[in-house]
């Protein structure tokens, strides 16, 4: 009988040395969640457009529409998650703002766009949101100079409270190198400290998702980042089209948006890189019969996200908030009715039909601390249901340490 300890320690020292580099690499490229809570959505509107009262009006045209279509919108939630809503939309509206200097700007003249930009990092500096930045034109041939001088006006008297800045149209992973230079380069000119600017990636370009060379371009972009990039932001319309789909066909839910999707979310995995949907062109506006339904549309599209696990996404009309929101909310509190008693069987180690692995108890508890950073409800609500889930547990389970 071969006892323990049969393996030599010469072998056991060359495995060691043969995956000490494997494991530091892992580790580097894949440090895991990051503990910052990711926003429900981001809020795209017009440089020329925004102020530092956005959100406020925002908020408010979304209360008017919640209100006008109360029959509506009672059909797609709760009266408590209503409630809920409308407390949101008062206090809060908008988790994360970008001002755009691109597609939803145009082009307007270097005196127009400087002075907007100017105006749109005071904006960002007085909104105080704690999350925001812009999207400027990005680092093609003839945008990259226009580019990058928004990108430092808008620095121009300080760094918004977590800014960052969205680059759209990647195609080619050296345009990351080159987006890192230009950080550490506005880093230095402004006296930020190292590391202070950070960006998104936006995959609206086939080539970022399946390169020439057969790889996924967008998966070695992010791990050239050097630890800068927060996001991937899919573009719906850019995306559809340059793979031919036509403008009647082109939505979130299309086959080559749930591929694209799908390969963010895989190259995102264990990054702490964040995944992000599109938008839906559809805004509730014109008609009762429009409105109504381009509300229900919202509704299906945002919770369609969530359960395929794109927990943020892009809005563009003021009553997109609204079922933002009312979506969001419903799919945490009824994620939650269905985790808490099974995170309570496995904090009691109990059997039962369903028995989970530790692996599902992290996800568990990620997708109830997802449900209280977003204000779906409560630490009181979950122990209520798991009495044993408190906040502390929930971090440990969901970092595998219980």
């Amino acid at each position: 009988m071969v006892g323990v300890n049969a393996i030599p320690e010469p072998t056991l020292a060359r495995i060691d040395a043969l995956l000490a580099d494997v494991d530091a690499d892992l580790a580097a490229h894949y440090p895991g969640d990051r503990p910052q809570p990711q926003p429900v959505h981001t809020v795209y509107i017009s440089a020329a457009d925004a102020s530092p009262d956005t959100p406020a009006v925002w908020g408010a045209a979304a209360v008017e529409l919640l209100d006008r279509h109360a029959a509506v919108f009672a059909e797609l939630g709760s009266a408590e998650v209503l409630d809920l809503v409308r407390r949101r939309l008062t206090e809060a509206p908008i988790a994360d703002l970008r001002l755009d200097f691109e597609d939803g700007y145009g082009r307007r003249g270097d005196t127009v766009e400087d002075a907007d930009a100017l105006r749109a990092g005071q904006t960002l500096r007085a909104a105080r949101l704690g999350s925001c930045g812009i999207r400027f034109k990005g680092l093609t041939l003839a945008d990259r100079p226009r580019a990058v001088r928004t990108l430092e006006l808008v620095l121009d008297g300080g760094l918004p409270d977590g800014f960052v800045f969205t680059v759209p149209k990647l195609r080619a992973a050296e345009q990351v190198t080159a987006t890192v230079w230009v950080c550490e380069a506005l880093e230095h000119a402004h006296g930020l400290p190292a590391g202070a600017l950070r960006f998104e990636l936006q995959i609206e370009s086939p080539q970022a998702v399946l390169g020439a060379d057969g790889t996924a371009a967008l998966a070695r972009a992010l791990h050239l980042a050097e630890g800068r990039c927060t996001g991937l932001h899919y573009g719906t319309y850019d995306y559809s089209a340059a793979c031919g789909i036509t403008p009647q066909h082109q939505s979130l839910e299309h086959p080559v948006a749930d591929h694209a999707k799908a390969v963010m979310l895989t190259a995102a995995a264990q990054t702490g890189v964040w995944v992000a949907d599109g938008s839906t062109q559809v805004n509730p506006v014109g008609s009762e019969t429009e409105v109504q339904r381009a509300i229900r549309r919202h509704h299906r599209l945002v919770t369609r996200s969530l359960e395929r696990g794109y927990y943020q996404g892009w809005d563009m009309h003021p009553g997109h908030l609204v079922t933002r929101w009312l979506a969001t909310f419903s799919f945490f509190r009824s994620a939650l009715a269905a985790a808490a008693p099974r995170l309570q069987a496995y904090l009691d180690r109990r059997g039962g039909a369903v028995v989970d692995e530790p692996a599902t108890a992290e996800a568990l508890a990620a997708v109830v601390l997802r449900g209280l950073d977003c204000g779906a409800f409560g630490i009181a609500d979950v122990l209520a249901q798991a009495p044993s889930a408190d906040l502390a547990t929930l971090r440990a389970l969901k970092s595998r340490q219980v």
